[in-house]
Order: C-alpha cells, then structure tokens, then sequence
C-alpha cells in the first residue's frame, strides 16, 4: 500500500481522483481539508508510477507527492527549513553583490550550486563570498528591509508548528546576520548560519568559522531529534537546493519547496503550487 497526498491552492479536483482510479485502485480518500486530501492506494509504485501521479498533478495545478510509511504527523517534533528561497523569497547572497555590481557572476555560481552541478558547497560559498570583498555592511540591512520577503505562507507554517508543540530550527547555507533577525521576527527555536566577516564597516570577503553546508543541515537536524529523543523521522525538513538533500534523506517527511529538479525528484513532496503552510493539513 501507498498513501499519496494531493496539495491545492484552492479546492482538490474530483477529476484528478478520477483520473489517478483509471491506473490504480484507490482503498480510500481522507480529507484533510478542502484543500489537502490523502488516497491509500493498493499497489506500491515504481519510479514510473509516480513520474506519471506527479504529471497528472501538474495538469491539475496540484502538488502530489508521497508519504513515507513512517510519517506520522504526531511523532513530529522538528520542522527544519533552508531560508534562501525556501523561507523567504530571495538568495540573500545575490541581493548583496548587487551592491558591487557583481550579481550576475555571484548568482550564476550560486545557481550552479544550486543545482548539484558544484559538488564542494563550501568552495563554492568562498567563491562568491570573496567577491563581496568591501561591500558596505549597511548593504545587508538593505537587503533585508528592502528585498527580502516571506515565501507564501511562511508565518502561518511557524506559528502552526509552535501552536503543535513542534521545534523549529532554521539551518542555513546562507548568513547569520539574516538568520537572526529571522529568529526575532518569527520566534524560531533554533538557527544556524555562516558568519560573514565585517572589519571597519565593511565586508572583507571572508567566512568566520566552519561553513554550514549540507552536512552540516544535516548534522544540526539530527541532533535536534536526538536531544528530543528521538530520531529523524521525527523531522519534516524543507528545502529547493541540492545542499538540503543531506538532511531530507531519512527524515520523516521531505518537501521540495519551488525546488531544483534534482531536490524535486528525491523528495517525498514537491511544493510548486501552495504555499509553505500546507503541509500543516496533514495533521489534522
């Protein structure tokens, strides 16, 4: 057996059910809300089987994916999400080296990354850290108030997960200097980032300390459960870029979140359509 979700913006469509009945046999179909539905199927499903489900989704302006037989919503205890471009709408590093003019070659390293096609995160950082060299520190303040935004339904997924008792901890390839203001805005239990080197008011293209990268995400997901006792499956971890992959293999629940296609494809939700929120319906 094989439980799949369906994820709408609006309301699910009875002809998307209909048309997933004409390749499987569905035992049942448990609102979870007039946005949000679950099926039990019969079969499990190959790699074919869910291409074709998550196609048959996309037609219908749904997300689909496919809940892990070990999720259950109320052993979840940790919800951890990457912040570029999954918490909030931009890639913070970006946004700085347009300060210097130097967006398009930061950005082009930062997609590369991205996409898996840089294997060594923390090279890849250095790189474009360093091309930040004398960017003024008040840029990051810029960038903050004037261009970074909360993705759809951000706030409503932190203050749901809060409201059910659930940890949230923010794990970041990207900077403290966000992070943190992120945690005051949001009341997040717990985040860790890199830390930019200021000297004189002025960046001087340096990282102080180990960089946090995917193994790192990972290491900090994981440790959280464990001091709540309990293991990964315990976590829903929330990504878009090849750096979260290490901390959404195992976890209770995985969700790709206007993800790269390397991250939709090894996740177990794929988010294109709703906002961050949805994935709350699934307790209910």
């Amino acid at each position: 057996m094989m439980h799949i979700a369906l994820f709408h913006q609006d309301a699910i469509n009875d002809q998307l059910i209909s048309e997933i009945k004409k390749s499987h046999t569905i035992l049942s179909v448990t609102e979870k809300s007039s946005k949000t539905a679950v099926l039990e199927l019969k079969d499990a499903l190959d790699a074919e089987h869910r291409a074709h489900l998550r196609n048959l989704g996309v037609l219908h302006q749904t997300d689909l994916g496919f809940l892990p037989k070990h999720f259950k919503g109320s052993d979840i205890k940790v919800l951890a999400m990457d912040m570029d471009s999954t918490l909030i709408n931009i890639e913070c590093i970006d946004e700085i080296a347009d300060a210097v003019g130097k967006k398009k070659e930061v950005s082009e390293i930062t997609e590369a990354a991205m996409r898996g096609e840089i294997k060594d995160f923390s090279e890849s950082l250095r790189r474009r850290v360093a091309l930040l060299k004398g960017v003024p520190a008040a840029a990051l303040d810029e960038v903050f108030s004037q261009r970074l935004r909360l993705n759809p339904g951000a706030k409503e997924l932190i203050a749901g997960a809060h409201a059910k008792g659930i940890h949230t901890l923010l794990v970041s390839g990207g900077f403290t200097f966000f992070t943190h203001k992120l945690q005051a805005q949001l009341n997040l239990s717990e985040t860790h980032a890199n830390q930019l080197e200021i000297v004189d008011g002025f960046l001087t293209g340096q990282v102080l300390g180990n960089i946090v990268d995917g193994a790192a995400k990972a290491a900090y997901v994981e440790a959280r459960c464990l001091a709540l006792g309990a293991n990964k499956h315990a976590a829903i971890t929330m990504g878009d870029g090849s750096n979260d992959l290490p901390m959404m293999h195992g976890a209770g629940l995985s969700i790709a979140y206007r993800a790269k296609p390397i991250v939709k494809e090894k996740a177990d939700l794929a988010f294109d359509h709703v906002g961050l929120d949805a994935c709350l319906d699934l307790f209910n």
